[in-house]
């Protein structure tokens, strides 16, 4: 259940419209997460810049994979609304549906490579509270990414757990993008 709405006549300015017209043309409607965001004009720009230097094209990291660790970390924080849209868009990058039902058991399914192991491992100890990267975390990650990818990748889940914190606590609803999506699991 939402904890904060925004009313349908609430006036965003003109570049954070900009924002909406494009994710209306890309999800078929403008997420509600965004909305609230949206609230916070300049907050909203520069998470959205954020957004886009770690999802661009030239990121050491392949898409699918930056999807999988998205819907990794939205499990474990709880965020259905993430889940369902990380699903949606890791499906649409091509990725089995299998795969993505397995994903909370990746570490033990042969579905996934090492590589994609070692990201989604690194992944859950950066996002559990109680638990650090440990060096064999780091050892296993060494064997697929430079530091540099390394150092990309713990950005990319850093903006995740904000990302699926934010909408978690204010209780954004998924809006049906992915009917398959996995289910959260704290």
């Amino acid at each position: 259940m939402p904890v904060i709405t925004t009313p349908p006549d609430h006036r965003f300015p003109w570049y954070v419209r900009l924002f909406f017209w494009n994710q209306k043309r890309r999800y078929g409607s403008v997420l509600e997460s965004a909305r609230l965001w949206g609230r916070t004009p300049k907050v909203f720009a520069a998470l959205a810049l954020l957004y886009g230097a770690l999802d661009r094209r030239t990121s050491p990291i392949e898409p699918p994979l930056r999807s999988l660790i998205t819907v990794r970390v939205s499990q474990i924080n709880g965020c259905r609304f993430c889940v369902d849209l990380n699903s949606f868009i890791v499906l649409r990058r091509g990725l089995d549906p299998e795969k993505l039902a397995a994903i909370a058991e990746f570490d033990k399914s042969p579905l996934f490579s090492e590589r994609e192991k070692a990201a989604l491992a690194y992944a859950e100890a950066v996002t559990d509270s109680g638990r650090h990267p440990t060096s064999e975390h780091f050892e296993q990650l060494r064997r697929h990414f430079d530091d540099d990818a390394i150092i990309e990748l713990t950005a990319l889940i850093a903006f995740q757990n904000l990302s699926s914190k934010f909408n978690a606590a204010l209780g954004v609803e998924p809006q049906g993008f992915c009917n398959i999506a996995p289910k959260t699991k704290a």
